[in-house]
């Protein structure tokens, strides 16, 4: 019930999700709504089920205050579902916070670790960059960038093959002087890690391959994310009015879809909530029906 344009577009690309992977739907949600929503698909003998839930937990609400307020919440009856493991993999476009917070409730967080976070390759013209953290964790100590750097590291080698990832701190100068005390204080705990830590890099860096993960605040990592969308579609904007004389809309279509793929995730629309003890996909709250079945994509890489 999560995300910008549920039940509807969410159901959509659950469903195309369905008939292109060999996937069970669990579709958790105010059951009026999303059977009424089914209603427009033929899912005779399918492996669909409706889960009830109660209410949804809001972007503008407190996500432990709602926790506790609304036991039957969408997010809350997704993640027991993890939990008891009559699902394998959640995948929710909802609040950030509330995935978060039921997670790290519900499953529990690995130890050693403080908190979770969000992270993953983000942008399409650096598909083999990961950046951690994508957003849930908008206020760090330096002790929490060390475990986004672990969980980081351990996720480029892993499911991305790569045999010693290069770890940097995303700062606003190269040197080990530059940037916030938190960026400081962070940069000395790498230094004095087992990772292969290589230092700061800048913004421009994500396309110079000085670093296979680098490591910020959600905060950061969130406006990062919003910014690249935004040029994305100020871009095609502009391209639209410059090119219409000498394109036709096929053409200019292609160009944008290609667009699209370079300033934005690539093809998932959904990163894995790493540190906690089960598979949590969260999705961009604004994605349409194709965005769902990228984040739903995702879990083959969990799974």
């Amino acid at each position: 019930m999560g995300g910008d344009y549920a039940p509807h577009e969410t159901i959509k690309g659950a469903v195309a999700a369905l008939e292109q992977q060999n996937i069970e739907l669990l579709l958790v949600g105010d059951a009026g709504a999303v059977e009424a929503e089914l209603a427009s698909y033929d899912l005779s003998g399918r492996p669909v089920q409706v889960v009830p839930s109660v209410g949804r937990i809001g972007d503008d609400e407190h996500p432990m205050h709602a926790f506790r307020r609304k036991p039957n919440a969408s997010i809350v009856v997704g993640t027991k579902l993890v939990k008891s493991g009559q699902a394998d993999v959640l995948v929710s476009l909802g609040s950030t916070g509330a995935s978060m917070a039921t997670a790290s409730l519900i499953l529990g967080v690995m130890e050693g670790l403080e908190r979770p976070c969000i992270g993953g390759p983000f942008l399409g013209l650096a598909p083999r960059t990961v950046l951690m953290d994508l957003g849930s964790n908008v206020d760090c100590r330096p002790s929490q960038i060390l475990n986004f750097a672990a969980l980081g590291s351990a996720f480029a080698y892993k499911f991305m093959g790569m045999e010693n990832p290069r770890v940097a701190l995303l700062s606003v100068g190269a040197e080990k002087s530059k940037g916030n005390r938190q960026v400081q204080e962070s940069y000395q705990l790498l230094e004095q890690s087992h990772l292969n830590f290589v230092g700061n890099v800048e913004g421009m860096d994500f396309f110079t391959d000085k670093a296979d993960v680098i490591i910020c605040d959600g905060f950061v990592g969130n406006i990062l994310i919003k910014f690249t969308e935004g040029m994305g579609t100020a871009l095609g904007s502009y391209l639209a009015r410059q090119l219409s004389p000498y394109m036709s809309e096929e053409q200019m279509k292609d160009v944008f879809n290609d667009l699209w793929e370079t300033t934005n995730r690539p093809r998932t629309m959904g990163g894995p909530l790493f540190g906690v003890n089960g598979a949590v996909v969260v999705g961009h709250g604004s994605c349409k029906a194709e965005g769902v079945t990228g984040a739903i994509n995702t879990r083959r890489a969990l799974h």
